[in-house]
């Protein structure tokens, strides 16, 4: 036995392996393969599949315009070309990156810490974009300001917090039907992508809504469009294709761990000499004061410009800050609710009974903390992220390998001037790589049954043709409502007799979930057990030893779930569910 494993088995005994319920440790739920050199290297995979989001998060909020004010003039109404105004927003961008590591530090440690679960979080993809892009606006043109967006994502997490600590969280999350649940993620999956124009290919027209692009600075014509002598020239596009894209994917292909960091960082560096025609530090005023600062290279960027910038003044934002926060509750259900299901079962730590997983309660109070913290650095809502999967899938199983990441994250905190330097056309390609991953689940959503797949559809494409998660959300729930409770009204009229021909094909709903709405320490409280944040040991643990081959078919059932196949669930827990 090597010094590796010595320490592996010394850490399993001690109260930090009982803790954290490492195999070997002696713990009733112990949890089989949680290793903890295992788990310090998916924690380290984890943050290397995260890590571009410090780059990818600080450039779509900074777009925002953050506190900066525009004094547009006429002929630059929200500050494009405006240098006072872009230094203001790269300073903002610093700030970002600053904060960004630091929520993401702080919230995937505590995730790991109190909830023991292998999921690490981060300002999350999609909701940044809503926040930036539909609620800001770009450079503000939103209508609701910086400050008072900022306000609704705190209120959201203490809501959140409250959803959470009695249940109605999960409740609320199951009551959404699963057409719309489904493609939610598709159609944010698709604005990402409209997002990924970072790299220059796309640009708004006046006959056709897009058109292509891919032109240098200087080869726009009086309207703004790109010059049809000058479209697909510009360095910074292909770099960002082929560097950022195409080798990223095959990096992805072959499971290179960090392939999408890696993507990023080669076009940076690419990037970075002052002498060439793509540098993203021109020998302006813009790019000296970038230049500047990247020369620092490590460096602690204290935050100035988004740090506890709330206005608690909201009424004349009524409208809007109801909106945005109604929005963001509903989104943040649906995503960090979903992501932490799918990674939990992929951890094999649910119960099949309840369709629960452990240390639930915990890990959405958590969340819901770290969204109001994160608020207040400047950041849009936190989530629990999908590509924790990778620390999952290099074996992590326990809170360790999320607080591996966490660390990780904090220690970036100090090398901001690096990933503050990070151009847009390395992160474009990411961003519709991102929205590639989120596709699968289009071909789970119900197509046979019109009154599922009309909603869902309609939430998927409103989502990119408005430049909204809020309108394909609003869409897809009322036609839904309106679909299905006509048919309702159409069949109880007709006492049965008219009903859609295919209607035994409806994906099922119901407001009632497995093992009711309130969370499992309530139910321990109610019971009268004096210890009632200790859980209970889990059924399946219970079965696992009167059950033979129950053991196998856990092990067998979490692989499955990686390749995406169906799970079988023991008979005995078929009945209980029954």
């Amino acid at each position: 036995m090597g010094w590796v494993q010595n320490t592996n088995a010394k850490i399993a005994r001690s109260a930090v392996g009982r803790y954290f319920k490492l195999e070997g440790s002696g713990h009733a739920r112990e949890r089989k393969g949680a290793v903890f050199s295992t788990e310090i290297r998916a924690g380290l995979a984890g943050f290397f599949a995260m890590a571009y989001i410090l780059a990818v998060n600080a450039s779509i909020l900074s777009e925002s315009g953050g506190t900066c004010v525009c004094n547009g003039r006429s002929d630059d109404p929200i500050c494009e070309v405006n240098e006072e105004y872009l230094l203001c927003i790269a300073e903002v961008k610093r700030d970002l990156v600053t904060a960004t590591a630091a929520i993401s530090a702080l919230s995937s440690f505590c995730m790991g810490l109190f909830a023991n679960l292998p999921v690490s979080l981060a300002p999350g993809m999609g909701l940044n974009a809503y926040f930036a892009y539909t609620v800001v606006g770009f450079h503000g043109t939103g209508g609701t300001p910086y400050s008072v967006a900022l306000t609704a994502i705190f209120v959201e997490g203490w809501i959140f917090f409250a959803l959470a600590l009695f249940g109605m969280r999960q409740w609320l999350a199951r009551a959404i039907p699963r057409s719309i649940k489904l493609a939610t993620s598709v159609g944010i999956g698709l604005f990402l992508t409209i997002i990924g124009e970072g790299i220059g290919l796309l640009q708004g027209a006046t006959s056709t809504p897009l058109v292509l692009a891919g032109c240098t600075s200087d080869s726009f014509d009086e309207d703004g469009l790109c010059l049809d002598s000058a479209k697909m020239r510009n360095p910074q596009l292909w770099i960002g294709i082929f560097c950022g894209g195409v080798l990223t994917v095959m990096l992805m292909m072959y499971r290179v761990k960090g392939a999408i960091i890696a993507g990023i960082l080669l076009v940076s560096i690419i990037s970075w000499p002052r002498t060439t025609s793509l540098t993203y530090f021109p020998y302006t005023a813009v790019g000296n004061d970038a230049f500047d600062f990247f020369r620092k290279v490590v460096d602690f960027h204290r935050i100035s410009k988004t740090l506890v910038v709330q206005q608690w003044d909201i009424s004349e934002y009524g409208g809007q800050f109801g909106l945005a926060l109604i929005t963001f509750l509903y989104v943040d259900i649906l995503d960090c609710t979903g992501t932490l299901y799918s990674m939990a079962r992929f951890a094999n730590v649910m119960d099949p009974v309840t369709e629960d997983f452990e240390g639930s309660s915990v890990a959405y109070m958590v969340d819901a903390i770290s969204i109001s913290i994160g608020s207040l650095l400047g950041c849009s809502p936190v989530t629990a992220f999908v590509e924790s999967g990778a620390g999952i899938s290099e074996g992590g199983r326990t809170g360790l390998t999320s607080m591996v990441t966490g660390i990780c994250f904090f220690i970036s905190v100090f090398f901001a001037p690096i990933f503050a330097s990070i151009p847009p056309w390395a992160t474009g390609c990411v961003l519709v790589l991102v929205g590639s991953m989120m596709m699968p689940a289009v071909t789970e959503i119900n197509w046979q049954y019109m009154g599922d797949a009309i909603p869902a559809f309609v939430t998927i494409a409103v989502m990119p043709f408005t430049y909204s998660i809020a309108n394909g959300l609003i869409a897809g729930i009322c036609l839904y409502i309106l679909i299905n409770t006509l048919v309702y009204v159409v069949e109880k009229a007709s006492g049965g007799r008219i009903v859609p021909h295919n209607k035994a094909t409806k994906d099922p709903w119901t407001w009632r979930i497995p093992g009711g709405v309130l969370p499992p320490w309530m139910k321990r409280a109610a019971g009268g057990k004096k210890d009632f944040w200790r859980a209970d040991p889990l059924p399946v643990s219970d079965s696992s030893s009167d059950t033979p081959g129950a053991e196998k078919m856990a092990r067998t059932n979490s692989t499955e779930l990686a390749k995406g196949q169906p799970v079988l669930v023991p008979e005995h827990a078929q009945e209980k569910r029954a």
